[in-house]
């Protein structure tokens, strides 16, 4: 007797449930835009942990706050206490920290409400589009069609090197899971799609930290000080050029100053100055190596220029290696919500993200979630001030969510 072919995983999605009821929506939304309003720094988030946590106990949820005092953790499945016992958790995981910069939207009814504070990177969008899904997932948990356990993860800090991934870790975010998955925002692709890629999508990023220091003078008399803003300038343009002859190109090992500060009058050769910046790698392999180098050509930049450098290498997150088979499920989910046109290839970027570090010990992958509005040209970027995003993006990222916690009970039970 023959058999019929069995149906790809895109079309035993087509028929899940999780789509997104339009009063949810609607509260989603204004969610999402209460906490534009109001963001706060990494490991300072109260006010939005209390929220989350709120929103999750009215569900009738049991979420738990990191020891750390803000973030949480939510099973859904799973009863208070119950162990994890042979059934893998689905993990979606959320950051909820915003940025140290100022909100410079003027016709904007939900700008930021804090000085200098500002959701400029989209965590609150990941955030709402986590909640959203938790809230659709326990729903039909409550119906009996919820296959296996699935876990929230709001974790606080991912602008903190080395990222607030870690407190979450060891507070038990991937104790039983067996996959993880999360979205970033992408201004630069429309709302409606979402980017994918298998392998690396993001870089390592590090942070560097320098001062030097010799005597200084008088501008009429150089040679008989440590000429301390001629030594700054050198190894601003000196140490990138030494580091990117020391590693294989294709590594991608950037260094990048965001700021030098010496001197304080036109006349003076001061005897301070301060450097920071960022170093970034798109290859693992080299990102080991980058300390050893970086701290070399500064050095010896430094001492051709007869100044005491003092230099902090701070170690910041690896790059995020997505999962091909999570990467495969995402494509998946996202074709049988959108269709076929809904989903695209990604490039890598030279951002750091400490989603990087769940994927260090589960497979996992991370999606960039379009939020520019169709057919604009604009493109508001990533930290900075004026960033916003197409709000439909919230629907997408909850029925994407939904979708892969459900095709991945299907496709492990299969």
């Amino acid at each position: 007797m023959s058999q019929e072919p069995e149906a790809d995983p895109a079309q035993r999605a087509a028929a899940l449930p999780g789509t997104l009821p339009e009063a949810l929506r609607a509260e989603l939304v204004a969610f999402r835009r209460d906490m534009h309003m109001h963001p706060e720094l990494g490991n300072q988030e109260f006010r939005t942990t209390a929220a989350i946590k709120a929103r999750l106990e009215k569900a009738g949820l049991r979420p738990r706050v990191l020891t750390i005092g803000t973030g949480l953790i939510c099973d859904i499945g799973l009863e208070e206490g119950e162990q994890v016992s042979g059934v893998p958790v689905f993990a979606l995981r959320a950051d909820i920290d915003a940025l140290p910069i100022p909100d410079t939207k003027t016709e904007c009814a939900y700008r930021s409400t804090v000085p200098d504070r500002a959701h400029a990177c989209g965590h609150d969008v990941h955030t709402t589009v986590v909640l959203g899904a938790g809230l659709v997932l326990a729903e039909l948990h409550r119906q009996g069609r919820l296959p296996r356990p699935v876990r929230l993860i709001f974790q606080p800090a991912e602008e903190v090197l080395p990222g607030g991934a870690a407190d979450a870790i060891e507070c038990g975010a991937l104790d039983g899971v067996g996959r993880i998955i999360a979205v970033h925002c992408d201004p630069r692709v429309d709302a409606g799609i979402i980017g994918l890629r298998e392998g690396a999508i993001t870089s390592a990023c590090d942070r560097l930290e320098i001062t030097l220091d010799g005597p200084g003078g008088h501008t009429a008399r150089p040679h008989l000080t440590t000429d301390l803003v001629t030594a700054a300038a050198r190894v601003v343009t000196d140490v990138p050029a030494l580091v990117g002859r020391r590693v294989d190109t294709r590594a991608g090992l950037a260094v990048t100053w965001g700021r030098i500060e010496s001197g304080h009058a036109p006349n003076v050769i001061p005897q301070h100055a301060e450097l920071s910046g960022t170093v970034r790698c798109l290859d693992i392999e080299a990102w080991r190596q980058a300390p050893d180098i970086v701290v070399a050509a500064i050095d010896e930049v430094a001492n051709l220029h007869r100044a005491k450098s003092e230099i902090n290498y701070v170690r910041g997150v690896p790059p995020v290696v997505n999962d091909g088979e999570v990467v495969a499920l995402l494509r998946d989910a996202m074709v049988a919500r959108r269709g076929e046109g809904s989903v695209e290839s990604t490039e890598q970027s030279l951002g750091g993200e400490d989603f990087s570090w769940y994927l260090e010990r589960v497979p996992g992958a991370m999606a960039r979630l379009g939020v520019r509005p169709p057919g604009e040209r604009t493109v508001r970027d990533l930290h900075q001030g004026d960033f916003d995003a197409d709000e439909s993006a919230i629907t997408v990222g909850v029925e994407l969510f939904t979708a892969a916690a459900l095709l991945d009970a299907a496709t492990r039970e299969a």
